[in-house]
């Protein structure tokens, strides 16, 4: 049996919808290119196809501790088991076709150590600049210091948003959450598109 990386603890708050990604369904991509952990450069406005974009705080590293205040924040912990879940319901989207991108404000070199790390079979986009948040209003909060991104995710059709999952709790159900929208509200052929 794999080990599991970041166990959710018991007891963490739970998010409660603000409101403050309500204005996104709808909403065209902007024109902005973020840098993958492939080393390629992502024009989210040209993006064709449907695309699952989980939005996240930050990922930790082992060995290393979650900044202080972090699992009293709601909706902060969790991004490791997130990712693993995507991970792990990637061959079920891709038979829905839907690419799959994780999208923080941690460096591309962060990213790729955690892409790496955690057999991740796709990419994830570097907004280090939290350019999102202004570009298209993507909610934000500060915990240690930090600004980051609040936990979001968004299904994309050719560079629209067609669907908002927010808040996103528990983040370890989100994939399968996604993958359950997709079956009950899709409308197009089954088939893969290229990540």
């Amino acid at each position: 049996m794999a080990k599991e990386f970041f166990p959710l603890p018991a007891n963490l708050p739970v998010p409660i919808d603000d409101g403050a990604a309500a204005h996104l369904r709808g909403l065209s991509l902007p024109d902005l290119a973020l840098p993958s952990t492939d080393g390629s450069s992502v024009k989210l406005a040209e993006l064709s196809g449907r695309r699952v974009i989980y939005v996240y705080p930050r990922t930790g590293q082992p060995g290393v501790d979650v900044p202080e205040g972090w699992d009293a924040t709601p909706g902060a912990r969790g991004c490791t088991p997130q990712s693993c879940a995507f991970r792990d319901h990637f061959a079920e989207l891709a038979a829905l076709a839907a690419g799959v991108f994780g999208l923080s404000s941690q460096t591309t070199a962060y990213q790729r150590e955690a892409r790496d790390r955690l057999h991740l079979p796709f990419e994830l986009l570097s907004d280090s600049a939290l350019q999102l948040e202004t570009k298209l209003g993507l909610p934000t909060f500060d915990v240690a210091g930090m600004h980051l991104f609040k936990r979001l995710t968004l299904i994309v059709e050719d560079a629209r948003i067609t669907q908002v999952f927010y808040p996103v709790f528990p983040p370890d159900q989100n994939a399968e959450d996604v993958v359950r929208w997709l079956q009950e509200n899709t409308a197009r052929g089954q088939g893969a598109v290229d990540p």
